[in-house]
């Protein structure tokens, strides 16, 4: 797609996503966005059919930074040249940050999933589920590198440890934004990291 399309098409997904916020995503309609925008909806049509299909474009973007950020050759390289336990400890906590990060980023959302889209119709759920699932399993598949390589406990269930994480960073999110509180604070994200990451680290030899 050219940069031009590619601006307009962000655009469109900027908009809607702060409607989905302010007004509800049921509430939000394709007209409003073109208001918005000062744009006709064949506009919006050239990118999405439909405002469901702008909600599956924010949840691939999420989905996309997630993997990025845990990508699984860059922690096998990383692991091959035998690195000390503090410098593990450490390159763990800053990936693990970077998917907080993300999810506070875009808190939409969590709102959405806790508050407004789960229940809306089947394909809206299924869309949802499988965001869910994925995240689930890249972060499930990275804490069993890291228990193959001796570096969380031998008897951490990688698929239990990745719902774990990724339902408390949701709810954390969810929580401290419904309160106005700052969910990037510095406490709170070293919490987290405490909570979810140091409890299953092998006690240094």
């Amino acid at each position: 797609m050219p940069p031009k399309g590619e601006k307009r098409k962000q655009q469109i997904i900027d908009a809607a996503k702060d409607m989905f916020i302010n007004r509800g995503f049921q509430s939000t309609h394709i007209g409003q966005v073109c208001e918005e925008l000062d744009i006709a909806r064949g506009t919006v049509y050239q990118y999405f059919s439909n405002k469901k299909e702008i909600l599956y474009a924010i949840l691939e973007s999420v989905s996309e930074n997630i993997e990025d950020i845990l990508d699984p050759d860059d922690l096998k390289e990383f692991l091959r040249k035998k690195p000390e336990y503090d410098t593990i400890v450490k390159f763990v906590d800053n990936r693990i940050a970077g998917v907080l990060s993300v999810f506070s980023t875009e808190p939409i959302v969590i709102r959405l999933i806790y508050r407004d889209i789960v229940g809306v119709d089947d394909e809206v759920t299924t869309h949802v589920d499988r965001f869910m699932g994925r995240i689930t399993t890249v972060l499930s598949k990275e804490i069993e590198v890291l228990r193959n390589n001796n570096i969380f406990r031998s008897g951490v269930d990688p698929d239990i440890a990745a719902s774990m994480l990724v339902g408390g960073i949701m709810a954390i999110v969810f929580r401290y934004s419904k309160k106005h509180k700052d969910f990037l604070d510095k406490a709170v994200t070293t919490a987290m990291s405490i909570n979810y990451l140091h409890g299953v680290y092998e006690e240094n030899p």
